[in-house]
C-alpha cells in the first residue's frame, strides 16, 4: 500500500504580488524552492493563513534571493499581496519508506528569506 505524506512546506510566507491576468501558477523565489526541495512545475497546495482559502497549483521559478511569492491567474481570488500563506508539497511513499521519512519545514522571515529549516 502507498500513502501520501507531507514532503515539505514553507510556513507563513508573505505573498509579494498578485496578477489576475497571468496564465496561472505560483511564482516562488528560487532560494525558497531549493530550501524546500521543490521544482518548477511541481504541484503544491497553498493554505492562506490570512483568509482561510486553500488551492492547488504548480510552481514557476522566480529570481533567486528575491523573496518573491507571486500568486497568478484565478488563484488571485484566493490570495492577494500581503496575505500569509503556507506552501506544501506531498509525496507518495511505500510502506517501507514511511518510518524513515522526515518532511522539510522551511520557516521564513518577514522578507521571505529562509530563517530556519527543520
Amino acid at each position: 500500500m502507498k500513502r501520501t505524506f507531507l514532503k515539505s512546506k514553507i510556513h507563513k510566507a508573505a505573498v509579494t504580488e498578485d496578477d489576475l491576468d497571468y496564465e496561472g501558477s505560483l511564482g516562488l523565489d528560487e532560494s525558497l524552492m531549493k530550501a524546500a526541495d521543490l521544482l518548477p512545475f511541481e504541484r503544491v497546495e497553498v493554505y492562506n493563513v490570512t483568509n482561510g482559502e486553500r488551492f492547488a497549483t504548480y510552481l514557476v521559478k522566480a529570481g533567486k534571493g528575491s523573496g518573491t511569492v507571486a500568486v497568478y491567474g484565478a488563484a488571485v481570488h484566493k490570495a492577494r499581496a500581503g496575505d500569509k500563506v503556507i506552501i506544501a508539497s506531498y509525496a507518495v511513499l511505500d510502506e517501507d519508506e514511511i518510518d524513515f521519512h522526515v518532511p522539510k519545514v522551511v520557516l521564513v522571515d518577514e522578507h521571505n528569506r529562509v530563517k530556519e529549516i527543520k
